[in-house]
Formats: structure tokens, C-alpha cells, sequence
């Protein structure tokens, strides 16, 4: 089931009736209800995964209660290394075996040696990075001595498959989720109408944005060979805007859908284009996995204490297994490695939290120098997103290279304008304009139009709303999937 379908659409209003109408006098129904309804979502796109999900949920919470009430050290590791394990190698059957054999087959052709290795005809089940990461996050927060096992099932059961967030995130820990989930809830009307305001602004952001950039993008990307180098440019950008249109929006929808229910999950996005530097991109950029990379990978390895060659290991490290972590695929591991390089001198100098407040805090406009440092930040990440968006390394190699030859030819921007005005048109460029400004207006509230309820009366409130609902409607062509789905 899609937040961008109809059948969410009729979902999600009956959930909140129920939720609150029916079971909002008994927490431990409210509970039961959420879960009932997440397995309901989450069958909805595969009912056979839904098993998996479900034995993984208790995989965690058994040797969760074990290791709690292990009698000494070396039991205690005994379930947390078989938590760790089972869960990781159902992740690596899924998403990662057929990668490895297929990497091996052709390390050995280089050899002149012909093997057909075994591999699976299965389908990623959607979310299993997602829910791993959250059962995975649970059980060594329990090892290490952080949290206590959680006793009742049903509340960690939510925790786990939560329906907004169980998907594609944000990476929830137990030290906040759980203790919302514990908590009688009652009905606040101001976090319902923000939550509802932050479902609006990520709908638009998908189906305005993303799907609508997404086309000219694919069109682009699969047949770059026509194209000429600042068209292709062109492609990268309206990529840069699909990703995060897409990513962002499936966000906001998430939280906004679970402030309806009383429930705050953690930011996931919080204005990446407009970072100064790449360390605070990834400040701003896929919050929750970020962080938990750093508090249980990057920090146990080390972190930036000691010499130039620790920080330099730990953060290749780092950013090798996030790109790995996107997809089992090379481009996602060059794009890991780009963006590591990218981040390494300020790792190594020690600059890069010297940008840790939004920019231009309380100011109408960014100075020159600030503008500059967001407009180089940004072309970084667009080159990067290249391989991200690219099929196989050859694609990405082949694009780039057109991309830049293409360049050095002045009737190359003559095809760009051309382009723009028999394919692209002018409305798009144009509602991305508007969408950035919006986006640079509302930077410093939770999302682009937060304060919108705070800043305008009433009247000019409710049209900018209908211009939005319109806008969705009008760009509405069928249920898109969601990019974060495939991971």
C-alpha cells in the first residue's frame, strides 16, 4: 500500500476513527489496534513477507528478554550474537546473495574460468533494511547495558512495524519510540492539523516534484546517447530533485501520519541542498540512518579520535557500507566512496562541524560566500547522484563522459533549449523555482510549512492550501513507487 494511492487514502481515515474513537479510552488496544493495522499495510504489498517481518520481530524480542536475564557475560553474548547474525544473514539472502555471486562469476571469467554460480529467484521484500536496522538497533542497545528488554510484545511489536515508518523510515530507536508507544495518548488537535499540513507538504513533494522531475530524469538517463552534454546535466539536476522530492516526501508523510496518533518520529530531512559543506549534508540528509551508522558503526570503530589514518579507515568504512547498505549494486559503493572523499579533508582537518546551524539563521538571504559554499555542496552531490540513478558502473561512466565531452560543444546548450521548450516546457522549471523558495522560506521550522498557520491569516492560509491540493490532483498519474522501496 502506497501513501500516494487510494487505498491509503481509505486506510488511513478509518485507523484514526478507530484509534480514537472506538479505543481511546485502552492504551493496550490503541497498541493492538496500530499493530493489527501495520501487518494489514505491510500485507497489502506481499502478504507471504509479512512472516518474515513477524519472525524477525520476535527473533528480537526473545534474545532481547534473554540477554536481560542472562546469568553471565558470555551468555549474554551468545543471544546477542545470534540476534546479530540471524538478522544479518537474512538481509544478506535477500538483498545481497545474488550480488556476490554474480561479482564472483565475473571475477572469474577475468581468470578465463566459466562457472554458473546458484542463484535465487526472489524479490526484495520491501522494508527489510528498515525493520533489520530497528531490531538490530534494539538488540545492542539491550548488550550494551543502555536499555532493558522490553517485556510486553505487542508495544515492541509496534515499535518494529509501526505502519508510517515501517517501509522506507526513518530508523526509529527504542530509547524514543518505545516510550511514546508506553504512554497513554490523548488527542491533540494542533499536532493532528500539523500533522496533516506535514502530510500535504510530502505529498506535493512526491507527486509534484518527484514524479514529475522523474520523468524527464528517466527519459534522460535511458537514452543519454541523444542528448547533449548540458542536457544531460539537466538530467542529473531533475534527478537530484526526484531523489529527494521522493525520499523527503515519503518522510514528511510518515511523520505527519504519525502525529495523527500521537506519536513524533525522528526527523529524517532537514533542508540537505541548502548545506555549506558535505559534512553537513549528511548532517541534513537520511537523519536517522545516518546517526545510526555513526552511534553503532562509526563510533565503536574509533570515531575521529586518534591519527590521520584512523579517522581516514573509519570514515571510508563508514560511507562504504552506507552506499552498500542502499543496494546491492557497484554504483552504490563508488557513490559511498565519492561522497567519503568528498568528506574526508574536513575529517581530517577537523572542520567538519563548523557548519552545525541552518544557514542564514534569521536572515532573508545567504551571504555571498554562503551561496557559494551551497552552490558548490550541491553540484558534489549532484555528480555523485549520477551513480546512484545509473543501472551498472558502464552507465554512469558512459553518462558522465557525454555529459562532460558534450559540454565543450556550444550547439550542445542550443539542444538544451530546445529540449526545455518542446519536452520539459517552462511549468516545471517554474514550480521548482517556487518549490526551493518555499523550501528556503520555511527552512527553519520542521518542514517547509510549518509556520504557514503562524505566518498568514486565514484566507491566504487556505488558498495556498487548495493551490497544493490542486496541484497534486492535477499531477496525479497513477501510484508511483516510492525510490526507497527497492532498498
Amino acid at each position: 500500500m502506497l501513501f500516494n494511492s487510494l487505498n491509503f487514502a481509505i486506510f488511513l481515515p478509518i485507523v484514526f476513527l478507530l484509534y480514537w474513537f472506538v479505543a481511546n479510552k485502552n492504551l493496550k488496544f490503541q497498541n493492538l489496534l496500530l499493530l493489527c493495522s501495520s501487518y494489514f499495510f505491510y500485507a497489502c504489498w506481499d502478504w507471504r513477507f509479512l512472516f518474515l517481518l513477524v519472525f524477525s520481530t520476535f527473533l528480537d524480542y526473545y534474545t532481547g528478554l534473554k540477554m536481560s536475564n542472562a546469568s553471565s557475560r558470555k551468555n549474554k553474548s551468545f543471544w546477542f550474537w545470534l540476534s546479530i547474525i540471524i538478522n544479518l544473514g537474512f538481509l544478506g539472502v535477500f538483498k545481497y546473495y545474488n550480488f556476490f555471486a554474480e561479482s564472483f562469476k565475473e571475477a572469474l571469467l577475468n581468470f578465463g574460468l566459466q562457472v554458473n554460480p546458484w542463484t535465487l529467484k526472489i524479490i526484495l521484500p520491501v522494508g527489510i533494511s528498515f525493520y533489520t536496522f530497528h531490531g538490530l538497533s534494539y538488540v545492542i542497545d539491550i548488550y550494551k547495558d543502555r536499555i532493558k528488554a522490553e517485556k510486553n510484545f505487542i508495544d515492541y511489536s509496534v515499535f518494529v512495524s509501526f505502519f508510517p515508518l515501517l517501509v522506507a523510515g526513518p530508523i526509529e530507536r527504542a530509547t524514543h519510540l518505545l516510550p511514546q508507544i508506553q504512554k497513554r495518548r490523548t488527542f491533540d488537535y494542533s499536532k493532528a492539523v500539523d500533522g496533516l499540513r506535514q502530510i500535504l507538504w510530502g505529498l506535493f513533494k512526491k507527486v509534484v516534484i518527484a514524479d514529475q522531475c522523474a520523468e524527464y530524469a528517466n527519459l534522460i538517463f535511458n537514452n543519454y546517447n541523444d542528448y547533449s552534454g548540458s542536457t544531460l546535466v539537466i538530467g542529473a539536476i531533475l534527478f537530484t530533485f526526484q531523489i529527494y522530492g521522493d525520499f523527503s516526501g515519503y518522510s514528511d508523510i510518515a511523520l505527519g501520519t504519525a502525529r495523527l496518533f500521537g506519536i513524533d518520529l525522528l526527523r529524517n530531512f532537514n533542508n540537505p541542498y541548502f548545506s555549506r559543506d558535505i559534512a553537513e549534508f549528511w548532517r541534513r540528509w537520511h537523519i536517522s540512518l545516518s546517526t545510526w551508522f555513526r552511534d553503532y558503526l562509526y563510533i565503536p570503530l574509533g570515531g575521529s579520535k586518534g591519527g590521520i589514518w584512523t579517522k581516514t579507515r573509519n570514515t571510508l568504512i563508514i560511507f562504504l557500507v552506507s552506499g552498500f547498505w542502499h543496494g546491492a549494486n557497484w554504483t552504490f559503493i563508488v557513490w559511498g566512496l565519492l561522497n567519503a572523499i568528498y568528506i574526508m579533508p574536513s575529517i581530517i582537518f577537523g572542520s567538519n562541524r563548523n557548519n552545525l546551524d541552518i544557514v542564514a539563521k534569521g536572515k532573508k538571504l545567504p551571504t555571498i560566500n554562503e551561496l557559494f559554499s551551497i552552490g558548490l555542496t550541491f553540484s558534489l552531490t549532484v555528480f555523485a547522484w549520477i551513480f546512484f540513478r545509473a543501472e551498472n558502473l558502464s552507465h554512469a561512466t558512459s553518462y558522465i563522459h557525454n555529459m562532460l565531452a558534450g559540454l565543450t560543444y556550444k550547439w550542445g546548450y542550443f539542444q538544451t533549449f530546445d529540449f526545455i521548450n518542446k519536452k520539459l516546457g517552462y511549468i516545471l522549471p517554474l514550480i521548482l523555482l517556487i518549490f526551493i523558495l518555499i523550501e528556503w522560506i520555511g527552512r527553519e521550522g520542521n518542514f517547509a510549512i510549518a509556520k504557514l498557520g503562524l505566518r498568514y491569516n486565514k484566507f491566504i492560509r487556505w488558498s495556498i492550501y487548495y493551490i497544493i491540493i490542486f496541484l497534486i490532483i492535477a499531477n496525479s498519474g497513477g501510484e508511483q513507487q516510492f525510490i526507497y522501496f527497492q532498498f
